[in-house]
C-alpha cells in the first residue's frame, strides 16, 4: 500500500483509505465520525463507518379476511316447492310464458346435463339453471331445477332473441356454459333512447348481467371469422321490440322480457354469488333490489344451446294448464 496519497488527502481535509486501489470509504472532517449502528473495518488504524441499511417502514396490519356466507342449500322436495311457486309466478306476470311440452322440455334438459357434463361444471347442490337456445326456429329459455343426486325438471320460460346473421357487425351468441360470478359487475339500464327512438336494453332500471368476453362468430361473414364479444343478458325495447323475441335479431346477446328481467331481478334467479358479494362490498349491495327476495334455489350458471333443425318445438295447447308435479 502506498501512505503518501492518504497523507496529501490528509492535509486537504479528507481521509481517503484505500486497498489494492478499491475505495473502501471515506470519513469527512480530518477524522472518522462516530459509529453507532453500521459496521466498523479497521484499515491502517482508520475506523471506517459501512453504511447500514435504512430501517424498515412499520408494516401495516393485514385487513381482516372477508368470509362469505354459504350457498343456501335445501332438500329436494323444498327445492320442488320453490320451482312450483316460480313457475305459479312466471305463469302470472309472463305474457308468453310457456311450460314447454314433454319432448322440448326433455330436449332442454338432456343438452343443458351434457353441456355442463363437458364443462365440468359441478352441481353440488339444489339450484335454478337458466338454458337458452339459439337454435333459428326455438328462440327461447327455460328455467330448469337441476339436483345434484335426481333427475333435473324443467319449470318453463319465455321466448327470447340471441345474435343473428347477415347484419354487419352481428355476432352469432356462442354456446357454452357461463357463470355469473361476482368477478364482474353486472349493472343497470339508463334508459336512453338511440336515434330511432328505441332503449336497446331496456326500460330505466332493467337488469344487465354480464357473463364477460367470448369468441363469438361473425354472422356478416361467410366463413364466420370469429371474435370477441361482450356477452350479457338483458331486456329489450318493451314498447317496440319486446314483441319481436322468438327471432334471432340481437348482435351477440341474450335479449329476454321485461317481465322475465325482473322476475329474475327480484327472485335473483343466478345471482347467487351476488349475493354473497353483496354481503361485504357495498357495490354488489348497490346493484341488488333493496326489496329483492332471493330464492333458495337461485344459482349462478347459464348454458346456451343449440338443438339445431328438425327439433322445433310444438306448443301444446295444454301446456299453459300443466305444471310441475
Amino acid at each position: 500500500m502506498t501512505f503518501a496519497p492518504f497523507f496529501r488527502n490528509m492535509r486537504r481535509g479528507m481521509v481517503v483509505v484505500a486497498m489494492s486501489g478499491v475505495l473502501v470509504g471515506c470519513a469527512y472532517g480530518g477524522q472518522a465520525e462516530p459509529v453507532s449502528d453500521g459496521q466498523k473495518s479497521s484499515v491502517s488504524g482508520a475506523v471506517v463507518e459501512m453504511p447500514s441499511s435504512p430501517p424498515s417502514p412499520p408494516s401495516k396490519p393485514a385487513p381482516p379476511s372477508v368470509v362469505l356466507p354459504p350457498l343456501p342449500v335445501v332438500s329436494d322436495a323444498q327445492a320442488r316447492q320453490e320451482a312450483h311457486g316460480l313457475q305459479k309466478e312466471m305463469r302470472q306476470k309472463i305474457a308468453r310464458f310457456t311450460p314447454y311440452t314433454p319432448a322440448r322440455r326433455a330436449i332442454f334438459v338432456q343438452m343443458a346435463q351434457n353441456a355442463i357434463e363437458q364443462s365440468g361444471t359441478k352441481i353440488d347442490r339444489p339450484q335454478v339453471i337458466m338454458v337458452v337456445d339459439r337454435a333459428e326456429s326455438v328462440q327461447r329459455a327455460d328455467f330448469i331445477l337441476a339436483l345434484p343426486d335426481a333427475p333435473w325438471e324443467s319449470i318453463g320460460g319465455a321466448p327470447v332473441s340471441t345474435g343473428t346473421t347477415a347484419r354487419k357487425y352481428y355476432y352469432i351468441t356462442p354456446t357454452g356454459v357461463y357463470q355469473n360470478t361476482a368477478d364482474r359487475l353486472g349493472y343497470r339500464a339508463e334508459g336512453t333512447k338511440n336515434k330511432f327512438g328505441i332503449r336497446g336494453i331496456g326500460a330505466k332500471g332493467s337488469r344487465v348481467w354480464d357473463l364477460g368476453w367470448h369468441t363469438a362468430m361473425k354472422g356478416w361473414l361467410p366463413r364466420h371469422e370469429t371474435g370477441q364479444i361482450r356477452l350479457e343478458i338483458h331486456a329489450t325495447d318493451p314498447q317496440f321490440l319486446e314483441w319481436r323475441l322468438g327471432h334471432s335479431a340481437s348482435e351477440g346477446c341474450i335479449r329476454i322480457p321485461a317481465a322475465l328481467n325482473q322476475i329474475m331481478d327480484h327472485d335473483g334467479l343466478i345471482d347467487a354469488l351476488y349475493e354473497q358479494a353483496a354481503s361485504s362490498d357495498k357495490r354488489f349491495a348497490a346493484l341488488l333490489l333493496k326489496d329483492r327476495a332471493p330464492l333458495s334455489i337461485a344459482g349462478d350458471v347459464i348454458v346456451v344451446i343449440d338443438s339445431g333443425p328438425g327439433t322445433e318445438p310444438k306448443i301444446d295447447p295444454l301446456a299453459d294448464k300443466r305444471e310441475l308435479p
